[in-house]
Parts: C-alpha cells; structure tokens; sequence
C-alpha cells in the first residue's frame, strides 16, 4: 500500500495513530525549527545534524510502524467471509 492511502485513511479518521507517534512528530518538527540545538551546526557543521536526523529516524521508524498496522488490518478484513 502506499504512503499516500495510509495518510488519507489517517486524515479521514480510518487509522488512529498511536499519541506517542503524534509526540513524537511535533517535537521533531519543534526541534528541528528551533534555534537551540543538543549539537549545534554552527560550531559543528555536518555533524551537528546527527541530532535533528537521529530524531526524524525514530519519527519515521513510528510512522512505518503505523502504516504497517494499518496494512495489517485492512489484510485482516479482506480475508473475512460473512455468510
């Protein structure tokens, strides 16, 4: 399935995500538009980024984690047989 049918079912209220999915999405948004920073990227170049990257991975890995929940469920109902 793609990405684009998970966040339509999200948008119109078919998929619930989990709050520390949600959370966790907000902060990494927040951290990466604000201007303190755990690693700076003016004193540290590149590598101040590990961060803000290190933060988006786990927003992501929560994100395919939910997708395949979805995925999940939708295979479920396809296979259910009412007589």
């Amino acid at each position: 399935m793609s990405w684009w049918k998970f966040f339509n079912a999200v948008r119109r209220g078919d998929h619930k995500v989990a709050g520390t999915t949600w959370f966790t999405g907000l902060v990494a948004v927040l951290y990466t538009l604000s201007p303190v920073d755990l690693l700076p990227e003016l004193l540290l170049g590149p590598l101040g980024f590990v961060d803000d990257l290190g933060l988006w991975g786990v927003t992501l890995m929560l994100l395919n984690r939910e997708k395949s929940l979805w995925e999940e469920r939708l295979t479920a109902q396809a296979h259910v047989v009412d007589v």
